[in-house]
Order: structure tokens, then C-alpha cells, then sequence
């Protein structure tokens, strides 16, 4: 199932298709080297933790991350479904950084 079209376009709407894509590309970078929590993510990329807040609640939603812990002690990871996409992600990835 790794790669499929409605995988494929799914990804490339919440990356590059949608307000804020970059921004939730940025936490995935971040996410793919370590698990971290809302707090953490906010003050790596410098924006406000509501704003991360929104991110996440975007990429949980569409299945790309998944949280463990609860309240204040909640971490973010990658999901299974992105682990398997990461293919498409890392193109997208490519394509978004050389169109800057």
C-alpha cells in the first residue's frame, strides 16, 4: 500500500497544496529526527505554540503523526502511514526546497 495515488495526493495536499504546508513539512523534518512535544516544536521553529497546536491537530488528523502520553506530557512521532510514505514525503520534501 506504500505509494498509493490517494496516499500520494493526500500528502502532497497537506505539504504543498494548503495554507501552512510548509510549516507542517518543517515539523515533520523535525519530527522524523526526534520525537517532540508542541512546547518543543514551538521554540524550534520559532512560531506561537497555537500555531503548532493547529499543525498538529492537521497532521494527526490526516494520519501522519501520532501522539503518546497525555495533557502535558504528550510526544509526537512520525506515523506507521508516513514511515511507509516517506518515499513520497522526501519528493515533496525535494520539490518544495528547490522551489524556494
Amino acid at each position: 500500500m506504500a505509494n498509493d495515488p490517494e496516499s500520494k495526493r493526500l500528502m502532497w495536499f497537506i505539504f504543498a497544496g494548503s495554507r501552512g504546508g510548509l510549516t507542517r513539512l518543517r515539523i515533520i523534518s523535525l519530527l522524523k529526527k526526534t520525537p517532540l512535544n508542541t512546547n518543543q516544536l514551538s521554540k524550534e521553529l520559532g512560531f506561537d505554540y497555537k500555531a503548532i497546536q493547529h499543525h498538529i491537530k492537521v497532521l494527526e488528523k490526516n494520519n501522519m503523526i501520532t501522539k503518546v502520553g497525555e495533557k502535558y506530557s504528550v510526544m509526537y512521532f512520525i506515523s506507521t502511514f508516513l514511515e511507509t510514505n516517506m518515499e513520497t514525503f522526501e519528493e515533496i520534501e525535494g520539490k518544495l526546497d528547490k522551489s524556494k
